[in-house]
């Protein structure tokens, strides 16, 4: 191994305590609050918030397939992950200034930024895919980055269980369903949504909206290059060398 190598296999190891670490005391006590929110909704309107994230992300992952640039075939470790480091850079900016003008233009220009900022995402996604040399337009690939997403933007309590399907997915990808309508949408938005709710609502606030959103959206872009790092350092097979 590099010393390159060394570093990063180390920085995986980490990370991989970090996923499968048990809740703490405050991540059970939010997610029981979060639990009791979630209740209180009608069902009409988990039903309508699904949907609206379902066709949502799908469109986005059917759009983002014919603008992604073709898998990287050849590359070290280290050069494919500086490009990638440049990628995350590029779409973090663009998305904490997007968080501040959607920020800073009140509450109908803040209920925008959501789905501006998952499209951001998404195609930060299908970038980092190719550059580690996979391909976004295979349908299990696709879900790959689903299950990235959702580990970024998932309690503890979920990530473990998300964890587990991405440390074996060339196991667990013949079991998925062939048809997209078969992923489980309603965890996917209700974990994303409850994950993001208390950043994303402060965005809405005037005056402090515009800081607010260009923070966020920093950090929400720099959590998810990192997932997706560590997650495509263990398809390599990273984590099996010493």
């Amino acid at each position: 191994m590099t010393s390159y190598e060394q570093q990063a296999h180390r920085e995986l190891v980490a990370w991989q305590q970090q996923m499968q670490r048990a809740p703490s005391y405050l991540n059970r006590f939010t997610r029981q609050l979060q639990v009791r929110l979630n209740n209180l909704l009608p069902e009409k309107v988990h039903q309508a918030i699904t949907v609206a994230i379902r066709e949502m992300v799908r469109g986005v992952l059917l759009g983002s397939r014919y603008t992604t640039r073709s898998p990287l075939l050849v590359g070290t470790l280290e050069e494919r992950e500086m490009a990638v480091r440049t990628r995350v850079k590029y779409y973090r900016n663009t998305a904490s200034a997007e968080g501040a003008v959607t920020g800073a233009g009140g509450f109908l220009l803040g209920l925008a930024d959501f789905p501006l900022l998952l499209g951001i995402k998404l195609k930060l996604l299908f970038d980092i895919a190719a550059l580690y040399g996979f391909d976004g337009h295979d349908y299990t690939e696709r879900l790959y980055l689903l299950h990235i997403f959702q580990l970024a933007f998932s309690s503890q309590h979920s990530r473990n269980e998300v964890y587990q399907r991405v440390a074996t997915w060339e196991n667990y990808r013949h079991t998925l369903p062939l048809d997209p309508k078969g992923f489980d949408w309603r965890t996917f938005q209700q974990e994303y949504r409850d994950y993001i709710d208390l950043a994303k609502m402060a965005q809405l606030v005037p005056v402090i909206g515009a800081a607010v959103g260009a923070v966020a959206n920093y950090k929400l872009l720099e959590q998810l290059g990192e997932t997706a790092r560590n997650c495509y350092r263990m398809r390599l097979g990273l984590d099996a060398v010493a």
